[in-house]
């Protein structure tokens, strides 16, 4: 399996939380990048090493000073543009003496940013995910260092019939493992359709404690995925027999969706963001943390077996075949897209 990681793409960068009036380093496609919120309140990125001696400066005791980055080596200072406008010991300042800027974009309570040509960044192209932060949903959130290619995880996510093995007690129950799914491949919007519609279904933990159905459930699960950075799981769960209007409207169901940001941090690791958006108990907090709680569990299920997997991989000798089958159709899909991206 290729690690090559696609280039001219719009990768998930960070929360827009965690990017404050202050430096803030993360390495994207094996690019260490700057980010910081100026005065106005926009996120900028530049290249994360001093023009000088190479000094990272996300890493103290490099600051912000009055809307400046000034290196903690030897004083480089930096305008929100990147340009350097102060030097130690002398008042001219080299042409050359700028950050590589990356276009940056805002949405959805994510920041974006370009890796490849400038040129041809276009801010349309970026998924939207907008139940993220908008009113009617509340959203938990986390960030899990994955030390596995990241197209390990596009396989993981695309296949959840594995949720009724590794995820037993949390969301996995056997109906997810025994349901067939269909597949759609859009190829002209790049996107990968993956369903599995459990119309009688056991319910597990994760949405018995949150929703407060029990028993017997419909569970549907609806994977879109757009290469190579967003996945989203549109997750309807509601009492047997219950189906939305013909309007679209779906009173009688609860909805959970489940995103994954999968940012390539090298060829070997990835930085695994995931959120899960609910549209009902708004305001309880409890639920929150219980959802939070549980999901992450979940994720660090995957992230043991995915390390695991990257390992067995990369000692495994040159043309080792794999045995594909029914369920593997949306994550093959997937692959044939990152492989016409990657460079």
């Amino acid at each position: 399996m290729s690690s090559a990681i696609p280039r001219n793409q719009w990768y998930v960068a960070a929360y827009s939380a965690e990017i404050e009036h202050e430096l803030f380093g993360r390495t994207i496609c094996s690019e260490p990048i700057l980010f910081w919120r100026t005065a106005a309140g926009t996120v900028v990125a530049h290249s994360d090493r001093c023009v000088h001696r190479r000094f990272p400066l996300s890493q103290a005791p490099s600051r912000l000073v009055d809307g400046n980055v000034v290196c903690g080596y030897h004083g480089f200072t930096y305008g929100e543009d990147g340009r350097c406008v102060a030097v130690p010991g002398q008042t001219r300042v080299p042409r050359t003496a700028r950050l590589t800027p990356y276009p940056v974009v805002e949405q959805d309570s994510l920041v974006w940013v370009w890796i490849g040509d400038p040129e041809l960044a276009d801010a349309s192209r970026i998924p939207r995910a907008p139940y993220l932060d908008a009113a009617g949903w509340t959203t938990v959130r986390g960030l899990e260092p994955l030390a596995a290619r990241f197209s390990l995880l596009v396989d993981n996510l695309l296949d959840l019939s594995h949720e009724t093995y590794l995820h037993g007690g949390y969301i996995g129950t056997p109906e997810v493992a025994s349901t067939p799914i269909t597949t759609e491949v859009d190829d002209d919007a790049g996107i990968v359709y993956v369903s599995r519609h459990m119309d009688d279904a056991e319910c597990p933990p994760f949405y018995a404690k949150s929703t407060g159905l029990t028993g017997r459930i419909a569970r549907w699960q609806d994977i879109e995925y757009t290469p190579p950075c967003l996945y989203k799981l549109h997750s309807r769960i509601a009492p047997i027999g219950s189906v939305p209007n013909p309007d679209g409207t779906d009173p009688d169901a609860f909805h959970v969706e489940v995103v994954y940001a999968i940012t390539p941090e090298t060829e070997h690791s990835t930085h695994d963001f995931w959120m899960v958006a609910r549209d009902f108990a708004l305001d309880d907090d409890g639920v929150s943390a219980f959802l939070a709680d549980s999901n992450r569990t979940v994720v660090l299920q995957d992230v043991e077996a995915l390390d695991v997997l990257e390992q067995v991989i990369q000692r495994e000798p040159a043309g080792y075949q794999e045995l594909s089958i029914n369920i593997d159709t949306g994550g093959l899909a997937a692959r044939r897209m990152l492989a016409r991206m990657a460079p």
